[in-house]
């Protein structure tokens, strides 16, 4: 047997069926050949399977005998991962499968995201409709489409799709924690054009590229102050520019609106007699990145290296104002909750900043579980761009997520909790967009609460999933549905 086959891990329904998953590509924006993969697994079961006009699938399983008198329950979870790699490395989300392996007390991935979110969320509901000897009331399977980059499938839900009286999401990532509300989301859309000019006479082009950084999830993560890669990239660009006579041809930072950015690039020009000069600057940003972030990256690279030179450059006003700008944008927590004062409140994560010759487009996600301070951080932002002559345009918009603590299904599950594992379960509040808060505005009514096993690093190619926590989180699940309340 393979030591390192995730496939021999308990327990190993839940298993199977996650490596299954990495072996179906399922990067957001490709939800076909997923959304098939999950439907024809129901119907294999023979269980009613439908599909609606997104692409959202589900699965209804009939109660097993003697639990027929109890609540149903919707077991939810989304069918797309982040799709995030190392930059040396060549994989193809759209084609690769992801190469899963064992690692101590963890499951990982070589050099990609793994797809634990919120690949083992589909996999526990797998298993428990292919199962035949555990308990549960009627269950309603549903996989959402495109989670990561809008929620759009939870947006697109219809009245009277589902019928179950609880929904239990499977999307967090703390085992022993149980998340009864989450925070609301807004893209920020940052747009500058311009016409492209020559290269001055005797400049020389050289790239500049940041890599080595941690990322991660920009909502659970961003209270680690990880660094930024594009906030750290326009803070030499400042200088670079003021001081070494440095030109802006094309920039490229970050991959992901919802991922904190990792690497960013960018290529320059220098009058020639000021090469050495700038290669001592860019020798000692990455000694200054490296010790005042030492507490939380432990690999910052930054290098540079002459190339051939660029077509042409972005004008002097548009260059200065794009920095100026970038640099005026506040990035990483804006406000911990004063009640719970150890969960974010309100953040924004400059995630992407991208050139094309025409324009420069940035991407910036806003999130907080009060929607006026969402609104006032967005307003801050807007007014930084707009000084800078930028197009600023608010898309995605999505509600948070209010916590309900007199929640039956959150009783019920705390009491399970207690049961199994004699201690209580934290009751807590996510920074980071859960499906829920939608799903909540299409079914008032339902009861909702989300759990999952631990999960650190996601949206980053350090993403990786606790062994021994997965077995309780599907031990704990089967509790809970055996526990269910009658009807």
């Amino acid at each position: 047997m393979n030591n390192n086959d995730i496939r021999q891990l308990e327990p190993k329904a839940l298993w199977q069926h996650f490596y299954s998953l990495t072996q179906v590509p399922r990067p957001s924006g490709k939800k076909e050949p997923i959304g098939t993969f999950i439907a024809d697994f129901g119907k294999s079961l023979g269980l009613e399977t439908l599909r609606d006009e997104i692409g959202n699938v589900l699965v209804r399983k009939p109660a097993t005998p003697g639990m027929e008198n109890r609540k149903a329950v919707v077991l939810q979870a989304h069918m797309d991962m982040v799709p995030q790699k190392n930059s040396n490395v060549a994989h193809n989300f759209e084609t690769d499968p992801i190469q899963a392996y064992i690692d101590g007390d963890w499951v990982t991935a070589k050099d990609t995201t793994l797809g634990a979110d919120n690949g083992i969320g589909i996999s526990a509901a797998m298993a428990i409709l292919e199962s035949k000897d555990i308990p549960h009331p009627a269950i309603e399977m549903f996989i959402t489409v495109e989670e990561e980059t809008g929620m759009f499938g939870a947006f697109a839900l219809q009245p009277n799709f589902l019928q179950g009286d609880i929904l239990i999401n499977m999307d967090s990532e703390d085992e022993g924690e149980l998340y009864v509300g989450c925070a609301g989301g807004l893209d920020a859309n940052i747009s500058f054009a311009y016409n492209e000019v020559e290269v001055p006479e005797g400049d020389v082009a050289m790239k500049v590229s940041l890599t080595g950084l941690k990322g991660g999830h920009s909502g659970v993560d961003i209270h680690l102050q990880r660094a930024n890669a594009n906030k750290l990239m326009f803070r030499f660009l400042k200088t670079a520019v003021a001081e070494y006579e440095v030109r802006l041809a094309t920039i490229d930072g970050g991959s992901l609106r919802n991922a904190i950015p990792r690497e960013a690039f960018a290529i320059i020009t220098v009058p020639e007699e000021g090469i050495e000069d700038l290669i001592d600057f860019v020798k000692e940003c990455e000694e200054l990145f490296i010790e005042e972030n030492k507490s939380v990256e432990d690999n910052i690279t930054f290098t540079i290296e002459q190339i051939d030179l660029p077509k042409g450059l972005l004008p002097e006003e548009i260059q200065d104002d794009l920095i100026n700008g970038v640099t005026a944008c506040f990035n990483g927590v804006f406000r911990f909750i004063p009640e719970l004062p150890t969960v974010v409140e309100t953040s924004n994560n400059l995630a992407i900043i991208k050139s094309n010759g025409k324009t420069v487009e940035l991407k910036s996600l806003i999130r907080s579980s009060v929607e006026t301070r969402k609104e006032e951080l967005a307003s801050q932002i807007e007014s930084a761009f707009a000084l800078a002559g930028a197009k600023v345009v608010f898309t995605g918009g999505y509600p948070g997520w209010e916590p309900n603590l007199k929640s039956p299904i959150l009783k019920e599950m705390t009491k399970v909790y207690e049961n199994k594992y004699g201690k209580t379960p934290k009751v807590m509040i996510i920074h980071a967009g859960l499906e829920c808060g939608i799903l909540g505005t299409h079914y008032p009514k339902m009861d909702m609460i989300s759990f999952g096993p631990t999960i650190r690093y996601p949206h980053s190619p350090d993403e990786k999933v606790n062994i021994a926590t997965v077995q309780m989180f599907w031990d704990y699940l089967k509790a809970t549905l055996e526990n269910i309340p009658v009807k």
